[in-house]
């Protein structure tokens, strides 16, 4: 059967399975002696399903000495949901999704998505954050569509999605070969896709009460549709269509392992001090703060009834820290202070 005739839904489906056996069969080569991921497959109450695969080491009791795993907690999860949008939640919606029409009445909706989060062990290699989701809205089915086990007309459909990465020491060939290989991605379908949602990243991972990002960055977008997008300047030099977006989501999809795993390899061995871990715990800290006060995902899937709330929280760290007035970072002329300037004046990288 060709793609055309595949429903939207089925194919990006079929395609975060894979891309999340990929992921996680990518980090199980790179350390074989660790635990595996735990593969959790879950079945959500009111309509669909998922997978989480989570790896994080057992805990250990004080003064047992801790695995050396490259990995510290990481998580890769795919869910495939569906179910009934109120009018509430639609309209709260709307606010971010410009194809949504003003819809009085509850309707069906369908989301699937892979999101993943890496908080690797040693200070000197990056925490990385990617996720690539579909959703639509489509009016209820008429008696034909259910007994076919069709869904019904569809409303508003959109892509989005991303990938950022977040170090707690600055090396700027890591940060370089990151944006490079996931603007290579972008490329392929644009050349206004990757400065349009790198400038998005910035924006969109900033923590306002700190002043700072939470990382260096990457790509962001959002509601990528048929419809206008006001992020672009000339809405005709982006894809458009279904399969054309699709192309550059699973370009961006694939571009992960490449981008990601060669920095964590050069990283995940260098020496590091104990002073060097508590900033990394300071930094994971920033990335707690985001991530709960801040990121519209984790809102709205805590908000969501119904929600799997492990998986959600998933992207927390396993440990992090909160000094008052911490020193660290404000020391003219050290790495950590490096590393904050960056994060207050973000850099163009390629």
């Amino acid at each position: 059967m060709a793609d055309a005739d595949v429903p939207m839904r089925k194919r990006v489906e079929e395609y975060i399975h894979k891309l999340q056996d990929d992921i996680v069969g990518a980090f199980e080569k790179l350390d074989p002696n660790a635990p595996p991921f735990k593969r959790d497959s879950w079945i959500r109450p009111q309509g669909g399903a998922g997978r989480s695969c989570v790896f994080a080491v057992p805990f250990s009791p004080e003064g047992a000495p801790s695995p050396q795993t490259v990995l510290e907690k990481a998580g890769v999860n795919v869910s495939v949901v569906h179910g009934t949008l109120p009018p509430p939640a639609i309209k709260q919606m709307r606010a971010d999704h410009s194809s949504i029409p003003d819809i009085a009445k509850s309707v069906p909706f369908f989301a699937a998505g892979i999101s993943l989060v890496i908080h690797p062990r040693n200070p000197h290699a990056p925490t990385v954050h990617a996720n690539y989701r579909y959703f639509e809205i489509t009016e209820e089915p008429t008696e034909e569509e259910k007994a076919a086990g069709k869904p019904g007309e569809l409303i508003a459909w959109w892509f989005g999605g991303g990938g950022d990465l977040t170090p707690s020491y600055l090396y700027e060939e890591d940060a370089v070969h990151f944006h490079r290989t996931i603007k290579d991605a972008c490329d392929a379908h644009g050349a206004d896709l990757y400065p349009t949602f790198k400038k998005w990243c910035d924006e969109y991972f900033f923590i306002p009460h700190r002043g700072e990002a939470r990382g260096i960055g990457g790509i962001f977008f959002d509601d990528l549709c048929e419809e206008p997008h006001k992020r672009f300047a000339d809405d005709a030099k982006r894809p458009k269509s279904p399969d054309d977006i699709f192309a550059f989501v699973k370009s961006a999809g694939d571009a992960f392992v490449p981008s990601y795993l060669p920095i964590l390899e050069r990283r995940c061995r260098t020496p590091s001090t104990e002073a060097e871990r508590r900033w990394q715990l300071l930094r994971r800290g920033r990335y707690v703060e985001f991530n709960l006060v801040y990121d519209r995902g984790t809102k709205f899937g805590l908000m969501t009834p119904g929600a799997r709330i492990e998986s959600i929280l998933m992207s927390l760290p396993e440990t992090a820290r909160w000094e008052y007035m911490s020193e660290l970072g404000t020391e003219a002329e050290t790495r950590e202070a490096q590393l904050t300037e960056v994060l207050k004046t973000p850099r163009a990288w390629v």
